[in-house]
């Protein structure tokens, strides 16, 4: 039996997750849910899953939560802040945190979970992207279980050799495919995108998810920021990460050997897969998901990214081989503007021109630690809301 805490329960992965535990009663049980502020949809999930802790991050929230547990007669205990997720992650009885808080957020109790040793089910991109080295140094010296859940480098990680340790020469890895849908936009003409909503940037053809990361698909900085993962899950060099665009999102990533062969992980567009797939490494369950229909698929497609299209994806591959905190930069910088775009302050196009000012502003410095990392996110926030200023006048 193991014991999970799902950080981000309320999110696409969270429910998720929850839907794949929920089929396999004898084999896992949930200790901790948090959320922001979904207060409704936590509740009905203590009911459901009648976890010890639940956290919120905002006094009013916990307030509502905790009336509304009483009235259902449950004992669950109610915490609030970031220290709270910090604590619910390095519990004792805790042996597997799922990570699908989006954002920076989820970047000190991720970190917090590594440190504990515990079994982390990745799904936080910002983790890797913002504390690459602090945080893969904080589970090889804990001997914690690191496990993908983005669908490209869960496929990865099935599609590289049992026991992978980094040394790609080593082990006849020539490169790393990691697949693209290309978003809503691969083929609106580039003149068009000024002028496009943030319900058609969200309206992403093959995935549900939330906006913040639909966005960032329909831009694909997504894409980017998983180069940038890849590159510390599997000791990659930029120029070893080839992305590759496929449409049809059968084909989650692919590895390429030095004898030629390429191996590939299928499956139908459902997070449940890799959730599941982490859940019970190195064994299979069930997840729920429908087999693939290799007849009803029938074509698989296959494009090089235009980079002029998509420039954030550019910006990506530029501060992973700047490093040091040029990735935090870039993430930090990516979420102030997405979030403008949302706010309609700010066009599309606008997105990646923020990014790359503050790129260009601010100096990369190297990570000693985690205060360097939150340094430079503080820094590029600022610069980036300075910059989003000067175009909303």
């Amino acid at each position: 039996m193991q014991n999970i805490t799902v950080l981000g329960s309320t999110g696409s992965i969270g429910t998720s997750t929850l839907d794949v535990v929920a089929r396999h009663p004898d084999k896992y049980r949930i200790t901790a849910l948090t959320a922001n502020r979904q207060v409704d949809l936590l509740f009905r999930q203590c009911v459901q899953f009648k976890p010890a802790f639940a956290v919120l991050l905002d006094e009013v929230s916990v307030s509502q939560l905790r009336a509304q547990l009483v009235d259902a007669g449950l004992k669950t205990e109610v915490l609030c802040g970031v220290d709270a997720l910090e604590a619910v992650c390095v519990l004792p009885e805790v042996d597997a945190v799922m990570a699908a808080i989006v954002g920076a957020a989820g970047l000190r109790p991720t970190l917090a979970a590594a440190r504990a040793g515990k079994k982390i089910l990745l799904a936080n991109k910002e983790t890797l992207v913002m504390a690459g080295n602090v945080f893969m140094d904080a589970v090889r010296k804990s001997g914690s279980a690191l496990l993908p859940i983005d669908s490209e480098h869960n496929a990865i990680f099935q599609a590289l050799p049992r026991g992978y340790d980094g040394d790609m020469a080593g082990n006849g890895v020539r490169r790393i495919l990691l697949t693209a849908s290309g978003g809503p936009f691969r083929n609106t003409p580039i003149n068009e995108l000024q002028h496009v909503t943030p319900d058609q940037a969200c309206a992403h053809p093959n995935w549900s998810m939330g906006r913040k990361i639909s966005v960032d698909s329909a831009s694909m900085m997504n894409k980017g920021l998983e180069v940038i993962e890849a590159h510390w899950l599997f000791n990659a060099p930029a120029n070893d990460i080839q992305v590759v665009i496929h449409p049809q999102s059968v084909i989650h990533s692919l590895v390429e050997y030095v004898d030629g062969s390429v191996i590939a992980q299928l499956g139908n567009p459902d997070m449940r897969t890799p959730i599941a797939y982490g859940l019970a490494y190195p064994e299979r369950i069930d997840s729920g998901v429908a087999a693939l229909d290799l007849f009803k698929v029938a074509t698989l497609s296959f494009d090089e990214p235009d980079f002029g299209r998509f420039p954030c994806l550019a910006l990506a591959y530029q501060a992973l081989r700047t490093s040091g905190t040029a990735p935090a930069i870039l993430n930090a910088a990516n979420e102030i503007a997405v979030a403008a775009f949302l706010d309609e302050q700010i066009s599309f196009l606008s997105i990646p021109r923020v990014i790359e000012s503050v790129l260009n502003e601010l100096p990369a410095h190297l990570v000693t630690c985690l205060d360097d990392v939150l340094g430079a996110d503080t820094d590029a926030r600022r610069a980036a809301k300075q910059q989003i200023s000067k175009l909303i006048k």
